[in-house]
């Protein structure tokens, strides 16, 4: 532990010394109106949207040093990223309106993200660093019309971090913390983060390489007492050149290289187990593309193609498991505007997948276990100059294995002015999840024969700014109803269910800038779920934050988390098991040591240090601590 306390420590005074030497940042920053991507994948006015979208800023995820992106997620109204306070290494749950994690689409700089060898051909978001990421934005509710399979309950959009206009600029941080459960005192360092960035534009020529690794100790994944600690460790490299071929062509070219590695128990069963295998996983995922935008007259056209590997092995009660897996999307599609109130969006989206199994139980050969997707979609935008905005489309996806499926979507909604600053919203939109590769053709549960699980969604809602603004409340109400969903019978055989799953809640924000330099925010969701939908779905959370910048360097902020009780399955035969509710309070503080250059944060979580279970059989963080510094070369 010496060694990484002394390797610490010559990593700040390398980079202080750097930042000394380098002048202060007279670059001013001007304040744009917030503008958002994905409900028309172009950027437009936040007021003309017909969908309350979550956006998570740049100036918002520095208020959360040193937390993962599963922990930032969490605290959007709406969004339960199930093992965000378990073990590092343990795999993640994605949780909107009573979903799952086949339901949940992630995109990455407009490229949709899976894994094709995963059951739920889900993006694994453990393997992304939030230090790498710009922006997101959330919309929730069935999006299958722009983005496909998937969109079902909601898209995640990432936008990872973009070059600086300056010839060269460089960033580096580190941060450390304790890594506890509420039972254990020992705060010494055990979760260790790191990273380093250059960018810079050169005429017309920009770029960005980023390097992030990660190590973390000192927790079991499995909840007991004789389990020993179980690491965890990320490397990520995010890489992108940017040109400017004229003034309306435009080409980024990107390519990312992540890896995670982590030991896991034996067993989740309690008290006396112990690791007599050394259980262990690791993930590599590479992806490449072109991101290319061409500009004219009437709009502008887009080409995105991202081309994906994936290799999991896992090391399992002595026997070895390898998943292999390669991904294909191209995204072509083409806005044209009619008007400066009516455009017209027309595409295709291409999407090729496959996957190869190999173990001493079976294989899954990829010269089966493939299909391919051609999905033509078109959308239409009217925003009227007295206030009403309609958003509408229709996509007829066509699959390889099984028969065209039709979804669209209808999103009218009215603002009534600056005077009167309402906006109201309704929409109805469906959408489908196409079968995993997995479900399909596995040699003892795959079924040809599945059909895709089909979403609908039905919302109504009101977004009003208070107070010459400075109070911005939201409400959304839902009625989500799933058929075809795909589950396992008796003998575990994939199959689709008859029948119809209902999930309605509500879910409402609230945001006041109490002062120029105070700022209180609060989110609260209320799910009422079927119950085939309850698993881990809780009926009330609730998020509050006050944030308060003291000076122009000096920030803290508080922030509490309420989830209610769920209930969760363990053990076979299934046995279904109450979880209590929690309570979570956590803080930071941030300093400019060296304006724009040098930045200091601590933090603390779980504060009262509450012992609780997210998942039967796992351990969760007790009070734990975490300081850092960032530094702009």
């Amino acid at each position: 532990m010496n060694t990484k306390f002394i390797q610490f420590s010559a990593i700040f005074a390398l980079i202080t010394t750097c930042v000394l030497a380098q002048e202060q940042d007279s670059t001013k920053v001007n304040q744009l109106k917030e503008v958002v991507v994905s409900d028309t994948k172009f950027a437009q006015s936040k007021e003309k949207s017909g969908k309350v979208i979550t956006v998570i800023s740049q100036q918002e995820l520095k208020k959360k040093s040193g937390q993962s992106l599963a922990t930032v997620l969490s605290q959007v109204a709406g969004v339960e990223i199930n093992g965000n306070q378990s073990a590092s290494g343990k795999n993640l749950g994605y949780y909107l309106r009573g979903g799952r994690n086949r339901q949940v689409l992630i995109v990455i700089d407009g490229i949709p993200v899976t894994d094709a060898s995963g059951i739920s051909m889900e993006y694994d978001l453990r393997l992304l660093p939030v230090d790498q990421v710009e922006s997101i934005e959330i919309m929730k509710g069935a999006s299958s019309t722009l983005y496909g399979t998937g969109a079902a309950t909601g898209v995640i959009n990432i936008t990872l971090k973009k070059a600086s206009k300056k010839v060269l600029q460089g960033n580096a941080y580190v941060n450390m913390g304790s890594n506890n459960t509420a039972d254990n005192h020992k705060y010494n360092g055990q979760d260790f983060n790191q990273g380093l960035s250059f960018n810079g534009k050169y005429h017309t020529i920009d770029y960005l390489t980023s390097l992030n690794s990660t190590e973390i100790s000192g927790m079991s994944e499995a909840q007991g007492e004789n389990y020993e600690q179980d690491r965890f460790s990320r490397i990520a490299i995010n890489q992108k050149i940017g040109v400017a071929v004229t003034s309306k062509l435009r080409l980024d070219f990107f390519g990312n290289y992540d890896r995670l590695k982590n030991a896991f128990d034996d067993s989740y069963n309690g008290v006396t187990s112990s690791d007599s295998f050394d259980n262990q996983g690791k993930t590599e995922q590479f992806r490449a593309g072109v991101l290319s935008k061409y500009k004219y007259n009437k709009g502008e056209f887009v080409l995105n193609s991202g081309a994906s590997s994936s290799k999991r092995n896992l090391f399992v009660f002595g026997s070895e498991f390898e998943y292999k897996s390669k991904n294909v999307n191209v995204d072509a599609f083409n806005k044209y505007s009619f008007s400066k109130q009516f455009f017209a969006l027309l595409g295709t989206q291409y999407q090729f997948s496959e996957m190869n199994f190999d173990s001493a139980f079976g294989t899954i050969d990829n010269e089966k276990a493939k299909f391919a997707i051609v999905d033509p979609y078109t959308t239409v935008v009217y925003n009227s100059t007295f206030g009403f905005n309609l958003n509408a489309g229709l996509r007829m996806n066509n699959h390889s294995v099984y028969k065209n499926h039709l979804v669209y979507n209808f999103n009218p909604s009215y603002s009534f002015g600056e005077k009167t600053p309402i906006r109201i919203l309704a929409s109805y939109s469906t959408a489908y999840i196409t079968p995993s590769l997995y479900q399909l053709y596995d040699a003892y549960s795959g079924n040809i024969n599945l059909e895709p699980e089909e979403n609908s969604t039905i919302e109504a809602g009101f977004e009003v700014k208070l107070w010459n603004k400075k109070i911005t409340l939201n409400s959304v109400a839902f009625l989500r109803e799933e058929k075809k969903a795909i589950d396992v019978d008796a003998s575990y055989i994939y199959y689709n269910i008859d029948g119809k799953n209902k999930a309605k809640g509500i879910e409402t924000a609230v945001i006041v800038d109490v002062t120029s330099k105070l700022t209180v925010n609060a989110n609260y969701t209320f799910n009422e779920l079927d119950q085939p939908l309850q698993r881990l779905n809780s009926k009330h959370k609730v998020n509050a934050a006050v944030n308060y910048q003291f000076t122009d360097r000096f920030f803290a902020g508080i922030n509490y988390q309420y989830l209610s009780s769920r209930i969760d399955a363990f053990s076979f035969p299934s046995q279904l098991v109450k979880l209590d509710a929690y309570r979570l309070l956590n803080a930071i503080m941030k300093y400019e040591l060296i304006r724009n250059r040098l930045t200091i944060f601590g933090s603390a979580t779980n504060i009262f240090n509450e012992e609780f279970v997210e998942n039967v059989g796992y351990s969760t963080r007790g009070r734990n601590f975490k300081i850092g510094l960032n530094i702009v070369l």
